[in-house]
């Protein structure tokens, strides 16, 4: 139990940090995207600051590990966060930090209790649409056949994507464009069944609160009419004639 409440503890207490951290990651990803013409120094940072936050995030999931009570069961349930902590090392690519620095960020608010399903849904959302249009610019911005050139040209492809509507307006024409189209297309498949199935369940409670009061309105109804039908009998048997009354007792005492 000490452990499990010092893990407890780690957790309360790193969640701002490594959201603050996570929101770092954004800018120095999106600086050196945006600015093309950045200075190389600003690029050195950038990369470093993703470096920085990919290894607290790593760090965060070591000493969760090292707090947890039952290490090889942590393990188990915990296996994506440590996909994201290790492949990044096997092939340090920008993107694939991005995609890692992402799962973390993601699971690690999933772990926290107050983070509601509706504010994760729509962190989420924006999550992948900042991300996905800065990560299909970078790729396809310089290719030779490509038409996604500006910032706007992505947002609203991975709008389009992310929607399922595809006009084919822009599209990606390069092998990564391409994977991160497939990615943002499954995501936004799978994020507008999670808000289709949160709204079903918000429908079906709101129902089913509406059929417990209507039951127990029902009972107290029920009730209500029994001790009607009762009361009813009593005076009925009080005003039939040949039928004894009960004489009150004399009270002793003097009369005044």
């Amino acid at each position: 139990m000490k452990e499990q409440s010092a893990q407890a503890r780690w957790e309360h207490h790193t969640q701002r940090p490594l959201l603050a951290l996570a929101v770092a990651f954004a800018l120095a990803y999106a600086v050196p995207i945006v600015d093309s013409g950045a200075s190389p120094s600003l690029t050195s940072t950038c990369t470093l600051v993703e470096w920085v936050v990919w290894g607290s995030f790593a760090a965060d999931y070591l000493m969760r590990l090292a707090l947890a009570r039952r290490r090889r069961e942590f393990v188990r349930t915990h296996w994506l966060d440590l996909c994201a902590v290790v492949v990044p090392m096997f092939q340090p690519l920008r993107l694939l930090r991005l995609v890692s620095t992402l799962m973390l960020v993601g699971r690690r608010a999933r772990m926290a209790s107050q983070i509601r399903l509706t504010t994760y849904v729509g962190g989420s959302v924006i999550g992948l649409l900042m991300f996905g249009s800065l990560a299909v610019l970078s790729v396809e911005r310089d290719s030779p056949n490509g038409n996604i050139r500006t910032l706007g040209d992505a947002v609203w492809w991975s709008f389009t994507t992310m929607t399922t509507v595809g006009y084919g307006d822009h599209a990606p024409t390069t092998g990564l464009g391409r994977m991160i189209a497939v990615g943002l297309m499954l995501s936004g498949i799978a994020l507008l069944g999670v808000v289709t199935a949160n709204i079903a369940t918000w429908f079906i409670s709101r129902f089913e609160k509406d059929d417990v009061e209507e039951r127990r309105q029902t009972a107290a109804i029920e009730a209500l009419t029994e001790e009607v039908r009762a009361l009813r009998a009593e005076v009925a048997s009080l005003s039939s004639p040949g039928v004894p009354h009960p004489v009150p007792e004399a009270v002793e005492g003097p009369v005044r």
